[in-house]
């Protein structure tokens, strides 16, 4: 097969929306946990998460979006 002028294409990670295609589903759940797990490293074991669609606008033009999406329990509830 020729794979000239076929172009790769990445999807950058830091951004909302593919942030929230790789660990915003129910499907991908263990994949979160895991992930907040490692950043953590160990102060604290995340167990469950659950998912919401709370986004808070501003009142303002100027004022900053807030986004609570996921909410999360750990070990002692």
């Amino acid at each position: 097969m020729c794979s000239q002028g076929l172009i790769d294409r990445y999807i950058n990670f830091y951004t909302d929306f593919a942030f929230k295609k790789l660990f915003g589903t129910e499907m991908n759940k263990d994949l979160l946990i895991s992930f907040l797990n490692a950043l953590l490293h160990g102060r604290e074991n995340i167990s469950d998460i659950t998912y919401l669609n709370a986004e808070h606008l501003g009142t303002q033009e100027y004022d900053r979006r807030a986004v609570f999406d996921v909410y999360c329990k750990n070990e002692s509830g």
